[in-house]
C-alpha cells in the first residue's frame, strides 16, 4: 500500500477545500486498485460532491442550519458552538474510498474530493491519502 500525508491550512474560518488535484498527483503512475482519505480529527470531514458554482457555500449553509453554531452544544469548550464540529463526522466523515481505474480516480464529471471543516479552533489539518493497488 503506498501513503501520502498532507497537510492543509484552513485557516480560521469554515472552510471546503479541494483535494481531487492532491488525489491526482499522489495517484499519477498507478493501476487500478481504490483511494482511501483519511482525516484523523474529530471534528472534520470528507465529502464527493460538486465543488464551485455556489456548491461549497450551499454546504455550508445546509451545515450552519443543521448545526448551528450557538450555545446548545454540550460539548462546549473553544469558540461559541464548537461541539457542532464533533457532530459533523458523523454526518460528513472523516473517511471515504474511491475506486482508481488506470491511475485515473473514478469519479463523475462534476464529483470531487473535499475536506470539509467547522472548527474554526484549528487552523491546520492533516490528511492521510493510501492507495490499495487491485
Amino acid at each position: 500500500m503506498k501513503t501520502t500525508t498532507l497537510s492543509v491550512r484552513t485557516g480560521r474560518r469554515e472552510s471546503v477545500v479541494d483535494l481531487t488535484p492532491d488525489a491526482r498527483r499522489f495517484l499519477a503512475g498507478s493501476g487500478d486498485g481504490l483511494l482511501s482519505v483519511f482525516v484523523p480529527h474529530a471534528t472534520a470531514g470528507v465529502a464527493i460532491f460538486e465543488l464551485g458554482s455556489g456548491s461549497d457555500a450551499d454546504l455550508l449553509a445546509a451545515l450552519a442550519d443543521l448545526l448551528p453554531a450557538d450555545g446548545r452544544w454540550r460539548h462546549a469548550h473553544g469558540t461559541l458552538g464548537h461541539g457542532r464540529s464533533h457532530v459533523m463526522p458523523a454526518i460528513i466523515p472523516p473517511s471515504l474510498t474511491v475506486p482508481v481505474i488506470d491511475g485515473r480516480l473514478a469519479l463523475g464529471v462534476w464529483q470531487s474530493i473535499a475536506l470539509v471543516d467547522l472548527n474554526v479552533d484549528n487552523p491546520d489539518r492533516t490528511v492521510r491519502m493510501s492507495f490499495l493497488a487491485g
